[in-house]
């Protein structure tokens, strides 16, 4: 019997297994054209990812010259290149899945999650720079100038697989406030609400339905998983529908989605059944002058909110009468009963009463009466205008087109705490709206209120606190209110105030110090003492407002040298072991840009055990403070 035939030695080009080859060279070649192709169809994303998008559909385009030119030759692909282009497939499919989320996806679930998503982006890169590093290109007859276009895109491949992004601090404060504010709402909250809305186009009638259909896919891909983040999620859509004035609390609604339909999940409502303002089944269905159909209460309640068109085609409504639609009425109850659908019962909408007519009639009287020469009709005057400025945009269209603005302003300077209290908080009011933001401060309220935040009653110095904030929404408030001394009785504020003064002052604080001039400003009056004092009030719950504060504060060179003390950077490695999953995260972006900047900080910080904590961190920790942990190691390493 022969001997066994012994392999021949491998070699380093040897070392990995035959590669199965589950189709064709040439159809393998095609199917990463058709992928890449497909990816590129894509053209509008969401606002918070439009930067990574642009730049994978710019790398996207530069691969098409080396799939082109290996379609055009044709070669018998080698195991290798056969893995490699594989490999290169997995990545464009995972690029084109990420960019179609992106395009269709909700915008609350990118927001909230975006260094989730920021990793996705991140693994395409490293998927991509693995298949196309070391392509064997002689062989594969690659011209010259291809090669070196992939090559040059490869190196960008790895720095920006490197690359540390700033991430929106605004956009993510705003969130962080929001979603931790379970107090009653405030304007001021409603201004971030406002500001929020804006920044992820969720305020028209057609971004709130694509986005209530997106949040719908996510619950039904998530199967009960995550209930958490559901919730967030479910509360912010809620919340952009409330002051975008569509009236509905519940995204998935009972009326939409029954338990009935739980039975049956293949059984789906039909479109033309769904009122397109709350996306409810219409139990009153009318038709409107432009031909569209709509439940009655909610078309009425648009309608009386001033709107003169429609809400779905945006076309002027030539008149305001609404006819019934009985034959889409009749189709509806005939399904529901099909389908054992039981339609919600609603209560008759209450009639608008006497008494809030009367009262919007009174808006021009009230106005007379803040500039009287009597005490009492003053007081009066503002504290029933302080109520209707609440109530709603058209009170506070009303007061503002009545002079109300400017006799506010004059009022500020009263020696009564109560009406100072009143006044402040009426304008806090009316700030919610834009134009109503540049009437306050040309009308030169700025210093007035400054002057109510230093002296004014809790309340009072509460609410100023409030109105700069959302006057600060406006970018060139925000020098206006550094350069005349706000930052100061901020501070203060944030120092000795009531905890809802804190909260306030802490906010402004934060949308004030997005401008660079102010960083300097706020250091000067004292704020990196404040912010430690309300990192240390445990009862407070605000460690990670002040850690936001305190990483915009340490990109500037001159706040940095304040805050980077040892002390300081022990504070954080305390947070970083046992604070919550937020503080760690916070407390992690913090010390990892005061040690980018200063490596005898991060020394000191890496003697308390420190590696330990960012190994668990890396492994364990939420998406963002994952990302913070390993560029801490990388920086240790190198230290």
């Amino acid at each position: 019997m022969p001997p066994p035939t012994q392999p021949p030695p491998s070699s380093p080009d040897d070392a990995e297994p035959s590669v199965a080859r589950e189709m064709d060279d040439e159809d393998l070649v095609e199917e990463l054209l058709v992928t890449v192709n497909s990816a590129r169809a894509f053209a509008e994303f969401r606002r918070t990812q439009r930067k990574e998008c642009a730049n994978l559909l710019r790398w996207l385009q530069l691969v098409l010259p080396l799939l082109e030119e290996l379609r055009d030759a044709a070669p018998r692909l080698t195991d290798d290149a056969y893995r490699r282009l594989a490999l290169l497939g997995r990545a464009l499919s995972a690029a084109r899945r990420l960019l179609r989320s992106c395009n269709d996806g909700s915008k609350i679930y990118l927001a909230l999650e975006c260094e989730t998503v920021l990793a996705k982006f991140r693994s395409v890169y490293e998927k991509m720079h693995s298949a196309l590093d070391g392509l064997p290109y002689a062989e594969l007859a690659i011209s010259d100038e291809v090669k070196e276009q992939v090559e040059l895109m490869n190196a960008q491949l790895i720095r920006c697989r490197k690359r540390t992004d700033t991430q929106d601090m605004e956009l993510s404060m705003d969130i962080m406030v929001i979603l931790q504010n379970n107090e009653e709402e405030r304007n001021a909250d409603r201004a971030i609400l406002e500001r929020l809305a804006k920044k992820l186009e969720l305020q028209t009638l057609a971004e709130l339905r694509a986005e209530t259909k997106a949040i719908k896919k996510i619950i039904n891909e998530r199967n009960g998983q995550q209930a958490d983040s559901t919730k967030q999620i479910i509360d912010l859509l809620n919340r952009f529908k409330e002051i975008a004035g569509i009236d509905e609390k519940n995204v998935l609604g009972d009326v939409s989605m029954p338990k009935s339909l739980d039975k049956c999940p293949s059984l789906l409502i039909p479109n033309d059944f769904l009122c397109p303002i709350t996306l409810e089944i219409m139990t009153d269905p009318v038709i409107v002058a432009s031909g569209q159909t709509y439940e009655r209460r909610s078309i009425q309640k648009w309608l009386d909110s001033g709107e003169r068109t429609c809400p779905k085609s945006r076309q002027p409504l030539a008149h305001l009468s609404l006819a019934p639609n009985y034959a889409l009425k009749n189709l509806i109850l005939q399904w529901c009963e099909k389908n054992m659908v039981e339609l919600q019962k609603r209560e008759p909408e209450p009639a608008a009463g006497e008494q809030d007519v009367k009262r919007k009639e009174d808006i021009p009287s009230l106005v007379d009466g803040l500039s009287s020469i009597h005490p009492d009709v003053q007081r009066k005057a503002v504290k029933k205008l302080r109520m209707l400025s609440k109530e709603s945009p058209e009170n506070r269209q009303l007061i503002a087109d009545g002079g109300g603005i400017p006799a506010l302003i004059g009022l500020l300077a009263s020696t009564d705490k109560k009406v100072q209290e009143n006044t402040v908080t009426s304008l806090l009011n009316l700030s919610i709206d834009d134009k109503n933001k540049l009437l306050i401060t040309r009308g030169g309220a700025i210093p007035l209120i400054i002057e109510i935040l230093r002296h004014g009653s809790p309340e009072a110095q509460e609410n100023s606190a409030a109105t700069l904030f959302s006057l600060s929404m406006i970018d060139e408030n925000k020098a206006a209110i550094g350069s005349l001394g706000g930052l100061s009785p901020l501070v203060e504020l944030l120092r000795s105030g009531t905890a809802r003064g804190k909260k306030d002052a802490a906010t402004a604080i934060f949308n004030l110090v997005l401008t660079p001039q102010n960083k300097a400003r706020a250091t000067h009056a004292g704020v990196v003492p404040a912010l430690l004092g309300v990192i240390d009030d445990k009862a407070l719950g605000m460690v990670d407002e002040a850690l936001s504060i305190f990483l915009l504060l340490s990109s500037h060179a001159a706040c940095r040298a304040e805050i980077g003390t040892t002390a300081f950077v022990e504070k954080l490695v305390r947070l970083i072991k046992d604070g919550t999953p937020k503080n760690k995260e916070c407390a992690l972006s913090v010390l990892l840009e005061l040690g980018t900047n200063s490596k005898p900080l991060l020394v000191h910080g890496l003697r308390f055990g420190l590696h330990e904590d960012l190994s668990k961190i890396a492994k364990n920790g939420t998406s963002r403070a994952q990302r913070k942990a390993n560029s801490l190691i990388t920086l240790a390493r190198k230290l």
